[in-house]
């Protein structure tokens, strides 16, 4: 078993208290908040050790950066949320269940993973304030349909 040191207790303690799945750039800027001079090699090198501790578990989207949560907070089948705007990820502690009857026939689905997109309540906040509903630019198509 490895040693615990104050980076890797800080590196923990920020994938933890996020309660979503951080990048290694977040964990770096949050585990800095408790120990100066943290450097992104620390960073990863402490995020492998807590893989396989399995303290932490990867987060993978398409065409993104590996993620991390914490296992003791994801300790349960969920998906994922991306913001556009900001391009933070949430947890959806929602599924749609048994996605068996969509794959095609006689193929077998072992796992499944879904990722919605849209805004965040922090950017969809901040669109709104933005914008006036005098604004042109402030309908959607759905105020066509």
């Amino acid at each position: 078993m490895e040693r615990t040191t104050r980076q890797k207790t800080a590196i923990q303690a920020a994938i933890e208290s996020a309660r979503r799945p951080l990048s290694a750039q977040e964990i770096l800027e949050e585990a800095s908040l408790q120990v100066t001079q943290l450097g992104i090699a620390t960073v990863y090198r402490n995020l492998k050790s807590l893989l396989l501790e399995e303290k932490v578990q990867v987060v993978t989207l398409p065409g993104e950066n590996p993620r991390y949560e914490s296992n003791a907070v994801a300790n349960h089948h969920h998906h994922h949320f991306q913001c556009t705007t900001c391009q933070r990820v949430f947890d959806v502690h929602d599924c749609p269940g048994d996605l068996k009857r969509m794959a095609p026939q006689g193929f077998v689905v072992e796992r499944h993973e879904l990722t919605l997109y849209g805004r965040c309540a922090d950017c969809n906040g901040a669109d709104a304030a933005a914008s006036t509903p005098a604004s042109p630019a402030a309908h959607s198509c759905a105020d066509h349909a």
